[in-house]
């Protein structure tokens, strides 16, 4: 955060001072475009909110300079990583699944450098905004207007009432589900606005001991008399309990602190010493995407663009991704690599993405009701209690709902979601290359490597020049990459390398070693073609064997990939 007096230009104005917005500025920064945030908040946002990070999030903050090692230190222990269903906190536990099979995280570090996490928002942003100089907090957006070369957006200091001018070549929302900019840009949202509603309330308690060898991210109570999911954010600290409301026929105030208390405490079975009420929020689950991304300079990321359930934590991640692929869009534009068309590219590829994220998570959603059902759930209160007891005390019951409980597994394991998507080849930054995708049976929960066109460069461990990195590693933030093991690809890389669009090479065996064989198992290159990959890290272009004319057709490559005619090559 910064104290500068406020700008009254920039290249990018970005809404919202979240984690989306922090992400979209520090990747802007990077990448030499000037940028300002307007939160309206003055302060880090104090209840935990979002709380699970997955691996490709982290894998963009990773490559957007953040310290990965201050982001590891404020997760919470992958020992922790269980979803437990209980009687109580303290009683029964009926069965259980594991979340994102944290429990074999040395396993996951072969597909990511950087394995989901559970790290709740309230954490996570002050280390982003460590890294956001751009950052104005206590700033409201007030209003724009548009023209076709800039936003002239009206902010408000909200300590002083001061208001400011600032004339920028792009605005970006990232200002939540609720986006003043959504609104003023007339943009409708798609889908249900409200599925369900709940109380999330706030706790500060140490329940370690309590839950004793069952630690978890999320508990649910299965007694039909208490209900509700306690979210750990931190079990020795910070824990959330959801408990469903009807904003119809009840007011919010109706829930005082005594009462959120006393809820809170019939769920874990057992006396607390000590504990404290933070905050009471209401929330809606909802299910939209928006009708459209972008009216002309102005764009949507993050909760702007989408809501999702939160059944597989997938808003914050989606907006991560959203962030990524929309900067280094402008960024291309802005140093004047790339023609602005690229730009329609981002609701093209983005949106689609967010519809699938969508559905899944509405099934996520609906599938959890097999667990009631399993119990018995009736409308009469008094059969759902008689079921309820016959099912946790009998043999048969206990299998009945065991069974329905392992059916929430995909619900809680979606690599291949998080890190398998591919963008249509059917749009301007993908070249398609004859082949047919493999898909996995499972898309959700099984992830593929591939270096099909549009999909996310495969994850492995290689050396370069003595250290250990990713891959990913090899993607700076405002370069295409050649990557080959072919001498042939790589000559003819070099002899673009001083063209228009910013290109780097890398040669395996030379500029790379492929250790243990890991990249020329997944490449799918058998040593004689190369890839070209995006900024984002998603190949944009292959070819599986050395063409009669590589030079023309990497130019070629590129121009279609950048929008943009390639200058020059060198002799």
């Amino acid at each position: 955060m910064s104290s500068a007096p406020m700008p009254t230009s920039t290249t990018v104005l970005i809404v919202g001072g979240g984690p989306i917005g922090l992400i979209a500025s520090i990747l802007l920064t990077q990448q030499g475009i000037d940028n300002v945030v307007v939160e309206l908040r003055e302060h880090v946002q104090p209840a935990p909110a979002a709380h699970v990070v997955n691996a490709r999030t982290f894998e963009i903050m990773r490559a957007g300079g953040i310290d990965m090692a201050k982001i590891d230190a404020a997760c919470r222990p992958p020992a922790d990583g269980w979803v437990r269903w209980v009687t109580s906190l303290a009683g029964d536990e009926i069965g259980h699944v594991s979340f994102e099979g944290q429990h074999r995280i040395e396993a996951l570090l072969d597909v990511t450098p950087t394995p989901l996490r559970n790290l709740s928002q309230h954490k996570l942003e002050p280390i982003l905004r460590d890294h956001t100089p751009a950052l104005r907090a206590g700033v409201e957006w007030v209003r724009a207007t548009q023209s076709d070369v800039a936003v002239v957006s009206t902010v408000r200091d909200v300590v002083t009432g001061e208001t400011t001018e600032i004339t920028s070549s792009y605005l970006i929302a990232a200002d939540g589900a609720g986006s003043p900019v959504r609104r003023w840009l007339g943009i409708a949202m798609d889908g249900p606005q409200r599925l369900q509603a709940f109380v999330a309330i706030h706790v500060e308690a140490n329940l370690r001991q309590l839950v004793g060898d069952r630690p978890a991210t999320l508990y649910w109570i299965i007694d039909p008399d208490i209900g509700g999911t306690y979210i750990a954010h931190d079990i020795d600290g910070t824990w959330v309990y959801m408990h469903q409301w009807d904003p119809d026929v009840e007011q919010l105030d109706d829930y005082t602190v005594e009462r959120c208390a006393a809820l809170f405490r019939r769920g874990v079975g057992a006396n607390i010493e000590s504990m404290s009420v933070r905050s009471i929020t209401p929330w809606n689950m909802s299910c939209q995407v928006a009708a459209s991304y972008r009216s002309d300079r102005a764009f949507l990321i993050g909760d702007a663009a989408h809501r999702f359930p939160p059944t597989g934590g997938l808003g914050l991640n989606t907006g991560a991704v959203d962030a990524q692929n929309l900067v280094w869009k402008i960024a291309a534009v802005e140093h004047g690599w790339a023609e602005s068309r690229i730009l329609d590219t981002y609701e093209s590829e983005r949106r689609p993405i967010a519809e699938i994220n969508a559905q899944q998570s509405l099934s996520n959603a609906v599938k959890l009701f097999d667990v009631p059902v399993a119990l018995g759930i009736d409308a009469d209160p008094d059969v759902t209690r008689t079921n309820y007891i016959a099912a946790v005390s009998t043999a048969d019951g206990r299998a009945r709902v065991h069974a329905a409980i392992e059916g929430q597994a995909e619900h809680f394991d979606m690599l291949g979601l998080q890190l398998g998507f591919v963008y249509s080849a059917n749009g301007d930054l993908v070249v398609d290359d004859g082949t047919t995708l493999a898909e996995p049976a499972d898309a959700v929960r099984d992830y593929r490597p591939t270096t099909h066109p549009g999909a996310r460069l495969p994850h492995t461990w290689i050396d370069r020049a003595g250290e250990r990195i990713s891959t990913l590693d090899l993607v700076p933030l405002d370069h295409f990459v050649l990557l080959t093991s072919s001498k042939d690809w790589a000559a003819a890389g070099e002899r673009l390398v001083d063209a228009r669009v910013p290109l780097h090479v890398v040669l395996f065996g030379r500029d790379a070693v492929d250790v243990d064989g890991a990249w020329g198992r997944v490449s799918e290159l058998d040593g004689a073609g190369a890839i070209l990959v995006r900024p984002d890290q998603h190949v944009g272009w292959r070819s599986a064997s050395l063409t009669a004319d590589p030079v023309a057709d990497l130019r070629s490559a590129l121009s279609k990939l950048a929008g943009a005619s390639i200058l020059g090559t060198r002799s």
